[in-house]
């Protein structure tokens, strides 16, 4: 009663898609008379930088089939489908011979906690033989594996490991209906009727999500990759999902199937602190910030943060954080960078994103590429020379740290006063829109979050 599961068998240029080659997969399975109980797709580490656009790994929980059979049917089938002419394609199976009925008990800790780094690290093809290995789980890697600096082939045994213990790590979980395309088609355009999936989406939202982006226009769920998938619906509902596919007028769909997934779900974030970013992770951390918003060449909003502690202050007795991380949102981001433009020196925040160090990074902590933020506290007042209260003229410096003077009046003041300011933020969660969000991100929409949220549709 094994897990059979694959990884890395697409390319970025080439095509092809993971999913797919596990749907086929599974349809073998089926016909040398075992019963796929469960299809996963697995998210890993969206920072890792040989992947494809979604870092996606497939395993399948299948009975009736003995665990040498469905080792040499994967093994068959990555063969056939898999872009191995690739040279940066490394594809690796994994399968593990256990309890399906119960694969939460059944996931040994190892595995389990191989499956968590894999969603924040990036881990060896080593590490994840030795582990399977350990486990008398079989293991085939295929392809030359060296075009990244891997020696070892097979470098998809790293997430497929991770499908294998993700069971044991689904602490949410949504779906996503996969609607796959005639292979000979593949590298043409589309057909899919925009009006028919606006349509569809609206039916179902918020259950379903991120199908479409009301802002731009734009029908989310039909990618620009040249591989076989038509279009995939993601949600918090099976039957939601399989109900908008359904309702999309498109060209003929060869073959489809929902698998149980991590997308959506936040499962790459980690708990952070400015100074203790690890490079190639992804994080929730909460700052000040220090600085006003820039916006640089090719439209990318740049922002310093500084830690809340005393511990990040300048040093100098103004008080004011000092700058420690940069956050960005990026082009592509869209109307998420206005969020970030209205941000103002002193506004408390909690971000999420890809941690980087680069060279040229300002601070020392690197940089947070956005993929939200929540606003925590708003400054509401700014500093303004003061007016007199007798003739309502606004007054002059009377000299260096001597404060202000009405030259009509006499009247006198210590200093600038906290005049109030309209701000074009509220207190509350912020968002790429759906054209901008991985696959792994969670929407605003689902819930769960810890202050007021403003979602992007």
């Amino acid at each position: 009663m094994p897990i059979v599961a694959v990884d890395d068998t697409d390319s970025r240029e080439r095509g092809m898609c993971t999913t797919y080659v596990g749907t086929r997969l599974g349809e073998r399975l089926e016909a040398a008379g075992g019963r796929v109980t469960r299809r996963l797709l697995i998210r890993l580490n969206p920072a890792v930088k040989h992947k494809t656009r979604g870092n996606a790994a497939v395993a399948l929980h299948a009975a009736d089939i003995d665990a040498e059979t469905a080792f040499r049917i994967a093994g068959e089938t990555v063969r056939e489908f898999a872009a191995t002419d690739d040279p940066r394609t490394s594809p690796g199976v994994v399968v593990a011979d256990v309890d399906v009925a119960d694969p939460e008990s059944a996931i040994p800790n190892a595995v389990a906690h191989f499956s968590r780094r894999a969603l924040r690290e990036r881990l060896s093809v080593e590490e994840a033989v030795s582990i399977a290995e350990a486990r008398g789980y079989r293991h085939a890697g295929f392809g030359s594996g060296g075009a990244d600096g891997d020696a070892t082939p097979g470098r998809g045994r790293i997430g497929a490991l991770a499908a294998v213990g993700a069971p044991a790590t689904l602490d949410d979980a949504t779906y996503e209906r996969i609607s796959y395309r005639e292979l000979d088609r593949c590298g043409t355009p589309r057909e899919v009727d925009a009006e028919s999936v606006f349509a569809a989406a609206d039916h179902e939202y918020p259950v379903v999500w991120d199908t479409v982006d009301r802002g731009t226009g734009e029908v989310v769920c039909v990618p620009n990759a040249p591989g076989p998938i038509l279009y995939g619906i993601r949600g918090d509902d099976p039957d939601a999902c399989l109900r908008v596919a359904e309702g999309i007028e498109s060209e003929r769909v060869e073959r489809a199937a929902t698998f149980l997934t991590n997308q959506g779900t936040d499962a790459h974030l980690a708990e952070g602190r400015p100074g203790e970013l690890r490079d190639g992770a992804g994080y929730r951390v909460s700052g000040v910030v220090a600085s006003d918003p820039e916006t640089k060449r090719g439209g990318h909003v740049h922002v310093d943060v500084g830690g809340v502690g005393s511990d990040r202050n300048s040093g100098d007795g103004s008080g004011e954080p000092r700058p420690t991380l940069r956050i960005v949102a990026f082009s592509p981001t869209g109307r998420f960078r206005d969020r970030v433009r209205a941000l103002r020196p002193g506004d408390r925040i909690t971000i999420c994103g890809e941690h980087e160090v680069r060279a040229a990074d300002p601070g020392p902590d690197g940089t947070i590429k956005l993929e939200k933020l929540a606003v925590r506290e708003l400054v509401r007042t700014a500093p303004a020379t003061p007016t007199c209260p007798d003739c309502e003229r606004t007054m002059s410096s009377a000299g260096r740290d001597q404060g202000y003077r009405c030259r009509d009046c006499g009247t006198t003041a210590p200093g600038k006063v906290a005049e109030p300011i309209e701000r074009e933020l509220e207190r509350g969660w912020y968002e790429v829109p759906p054209s901008a969000r991985r696959h792994v991100a969670k929407p605003l929409i689902r819930g769960g979050f810890d202050a007021p949220t403003h979602p992007e549709r």
